[in-house]
């Protein structure tokens, strides 16, 4: 054992005793039956369900309202049974989602990203911090990630990047042997500033926003210059695009391995090492894929619900976390994703009443010469603006090209083009492709 893993393990033993233990439980399931992990989660299921009915007044009204007895609810299946949450119910509702005996709990206030505007706050408790922050280790795992590897994050709020003062950052990434860079400011100086840490770090590791991998990547090849090839770089907090990927794995020299994973919420999946689509866990949370009518779905497209199995000072029952994926069931009975469509206000609106997924727009601009970033704004039921980035290599007059192809999905959206210099960033530190005002 090396010594940054020794001083890994002991830093996280000191934030909890119960650290490496747990680790080494959830690793030791990784080689457990997959339906056999199902059974054991309905176990913890039907003791969260209780739990939350017994000491969320939130949750005691709602099962009351609807007739429905905690003790009726015994497998995922039987979640089927209750409404889903929302942001807006909890929002609304925030009071009522205190715990009776949240006074004796140890927990962590937090929110969401706000990618949107309207961050939502909530709790989680140690234990389910704790629990996540294990399943995000043994996802790693898959890619050969051992506790205490070097590590470069290129990362945004999403993925843990604050501003706190230089002393603090400097024993956290010393602590976790890791090396943390903003991808809020990618412009040129700050690419090439990436690039020497990165030579100089030679981390086994790359962690990071697919969006800002990739700009950086497309910017090592485009200036033609070298960059140091980890084993595995490791992408989550976005939808990764097989384009990014594949720029990626030419530029790094090495296998991209993604992930996704929501702390209000808790659900999780990761990468198989054949790439056959994620693993989802089974320990922290249920996560489901429903349709329109919050049925299940084993295999096929629809949204991502999640119920929280430990996060006892703010129980998440059948949240719509506002991503949608594509699930299926593997020969062995192991749940994947297999795709990360998107988020729902990814949506586009059609005056004619269809809703379009803006991976139409990425599909249909990445086809085009010079484009190097877009966005697609709806900003009313009529009128489409696409902001579009370019380079030398751009031809203004191919934009007639794929109006057709948008006229098939509407002949009544107006489509606006402009011409930037520069996309922002969302307060997170993200790149949103499609903005939906209507949505927002």
């Amino acid at each position: 054992m090396n010594f940054h893993k020794n001083l890994f393990v002991l830093t996280h033993n000191l934030f909890d005793r119960r650290f490496s233990s747990l680790y080494q439980q959830l690793m030791k399931k990784f080689l457990v039956d997959y339906n056999i992990l199902l059974e054991e989660q309905n176990h913890k299921l039907r003791e969260a369900i209780l739990f939350a009915y017994e000491n969320v007044p939130y949750y005691h009204r709602i099962f009351d309202e609807i007739k429905i007895s905690p003790h009726d609810i015994n497998n995922r299946k039987d979640l089927e049974n209750l409404p889903l949450l929302t942001k807006e119910k909890i929002r609304e509702n925030f009071p009522e989602f205190t715990p009776k005996n949240l006074s004796g709990q140890r927990y962590y206030d937090n929110r969401t990203s706000g990618s949107t505007g309207h961050p939502l706050h909530y709790r989680f408790s140690k234990y389910d911090r704790l629990l996540g922050g294990c399943l995000v280790y043994r996802g790693w795992s898959i890619a050969g990630y051992e506790l205490g590897d070097k590590m470069v994050f290129l990362a945004g709020i999403a993925l843990g990047l604050n501003f706190k003062n230089k002393l603090t950052i400097k024993i956290h990434e010393t602590t976790r042997n890791i090396r943390k860079l903003s991808s809020y400011a990618m412009d040129e100086a700050n690419l090439r500033k990436y690039r020497e840490v990165i030579n100089k770090v030679e981390p086994k590791f790359i962690r990071g926003l697919p969006t800002s991998i990739f700009t950086f990547a497309r910017w090592v090849e485009e200036n033609n210059l070298d960059v140091y090839s980890p084993q595995a770089v490791l992408t989550t907090a976005e939808k990764l695009f097989p384009y990014q990927r594949q720029k990626i794995e030419e530029v790094f020299n090495c296998q991209v391995f993604d992930g996704y994973g929501l702390n209000d919420g808790g659900v999780s999946a990761f990468e198989l090492a054949d790439h056959s689509g994620m693993r989802i866990d089974t320990e922290r949370a249920v996560m489901e894929i429903v349709d329109e009518n919050g049925n299940q779905i084993t295999n096929g497209t629809g949204r991502i619900i999640a119920t929280s199995l430990h996060n006892t000072a703010f129980p998440f029952i059948r949240y719509d976390t506002g991503d949608i994926g594509t699930v299926k069931i593997k020969p062995d009975g192991t749940h994947v994703l297999t795709e990360i469509v998107g988020r729902q206000d990814h949506m586009l609106h059609t005056p004619e009443g269809k809703f379009i997924h803006g991976t139409f727009f990425d599909i249909l601009l990445r086809e085009l010469d010079g484009v190097k970033q877009f966005q697609v704004i709806q900003t009313d039921l009529n009128n489409l603006t696409i902001k579009i980035v370019r380079d030398e290599s751009f031809i203004e007059s191919q934009l007639q090209s794929i109006l057709p192809t948008i006229r098939d999905y509407s002949e009544s959206w107006q489509i606006h083009f402009e011409f930037v210099d520069e996309i922002e960033m969302t307060e997170a530190g993200k790149f949103k492709y499609v903005i939906n005002l209507l949505e927002e």
